[in-house]
């Protein structure tokens, strides 16, 4: 038989339902209540006066012949498309717009933050100085300086800027040459993935090998094998040739090449040089936020200037720059609305303006840019948290 007076005696279980819980729950069943009952409020009351002024609700217009043109679309779309095919142009100009802005963007940004870190008294105090001017200029007059200042006084393209006769740059916007894969193109695109994805594995396997032993492998070699062998192989193999097609000027402006219209240029050049700027801050504090031991540290152990950014202090440096990152990105996906100001055709312009006027459905078509925004700013923020997530793991 056990000893009963050794055997400790355990709390009592308290009680699930208590007097504070319960007040807790009705607290917040009434505000959910008192939410869902502004929500039908608002809809039904919109739903109302909507149907008071005889304008239609609901998003069949969508099938609706749209009757406008877009000035710039990479997908087929005519004065004959859809509503919905001019909401999917916007969609498509936005988000390239958006991927090349963060692309740009990010490049100058990393560029500036190491200037501002390095020991050469100009390059320092050039950086300091793109910074201080970018950065507090109001985005939007940096639109109107890039569009109207700059690229809209250029030359007609009689007179454009000729880049050794492949690109040429005038008031018609950037034409560079169309590259063009004849048969047996698809296998060589899929070999440049292949090629590349293998790359991306083995430096993130030197790179663990390297965290796990200190010596580090040499991988440049992956990456021309995977960027240029691989391609180069499956051009043989098919035969298939890559040429280009080099614009030319007939008549009064260029046939041929792919055409960057003065409206993209500036919005992609007003957004990268202003986010780029607060970027640079944000690596340059990143950087600075290393302890100095770490320097002496690698610094005794023989490592270069290069070697010590790139193999200490950056990947240290990382886990304070990508949260804040991360809120540039957003910034910078959420001010493409404001290129509608130089009339590129993004989804303010097109979605909640042109399509707004000409239906007069402001709920829905505000609804989709709104959703669209929502999106996108989520996607963003879904993959940056990754990254935050593997190099806070990485660095345990």
């Amino acid at each position: 038989m056990p000893d009963v007076s050794t055997t400790p005696m355990l709390p009592p279980a308290a009680p699930f339902f208590t007097r504070k819980r319960l007040q807790a729950i009705a607290v917040q069943l009434v505000f959910v209540a008192a939410l869902i009952w502004v929500f039908y409020f608002l809809f039904s009351n919109t739903a109302a006066n909507l149907a008071r002024q005889g304008i239609a609700s609901g998003f069949g217009f969508l099938g609706n012949r749209a009757g406008f043109d877009v000035s710039q679309s990479y997908i087929p779309f005519s004065n004959d498309s859809s509503y919905a095919r001019a909401f999917w142009v916007a969609v498509v100009n936005t988000l390239v717009l958006s991927a090349l802005g963060i692309v740009l963007a990010t490049f100058l940004g990393f560029g500036l933050g190491l200037a501002r870190v390095s020991r050469n008294w100009l390059i320092a105090r050039l950086a300091t100085v793109y910074i201080e001017i970018f950065r507090n200029i109001p985005l939007l007059l940096q639109l109107f300086f890039w569009y109207f200042a700059i690229l809209r006084p250029l030359p007609g393209p009689r007179d454009s800027v000729s880049f050794g006769a492949l690109a040429y740059l005038s008031n018609r916007g950037l034409v560079i040459p169309q590259p063009v894969l004849s048969q047996g193109g698809s296998i060589v695109a899929s070999a440049l993935i292949l090629g590349f994805a293998g790359a991306l594995f083995m430096a993130l396997r030197a790179r663990s090998i390297r965290q796990d032993t200190g010596h580090g492998r040499a991988v440049w070699y992956w990456w021309v094998l995977g960027l240029i062998g691989l391609p180069a192989l499956a051009l043989l193999l098919t035969g298939a040739e890559l040429s280009f097609i080099v614009p030319e000027l007939r008549g009064f402006n260029f046939v041929g090449g792919i055409t960057l219209l003065p409206e993209m240029l500036a919005a992609l050049l007003g957004l990268a040089f202003y986010i780029s700027a607060s970027i640079g801050e944000i690596v340059r504090s990143g950087i600075q936020g290393v302890p100095k031991g770490q320097y002496e540290a690698a610094a005794a152990l023989g490592h270069s200037r290069l070697e010590l950014m790139r193999f200490v202090v950056l990947p240290q440096a990382m886990r304070i720059i990508i949260p804040p990152l991360a809120t540039q990105y957003l910034s910078l996906a959420k001010n493409t609305s404001l290129a509608a100001a130089i009339a590129f055709p993004e989804i303010i312009s097109i979605v909640a303006g042109t399509t707004l006027t000409q239906t007069g459905q402001a709920l829905e078509t505000i609804l989709l840019a709104m959703g669209f925004y929502v999106t996108v700013s989520l996607f963003i923020a879904a993959v940056m948290n990754f990254f935050n997530y593997r190099v806070l793991r990485n660095g345990q």
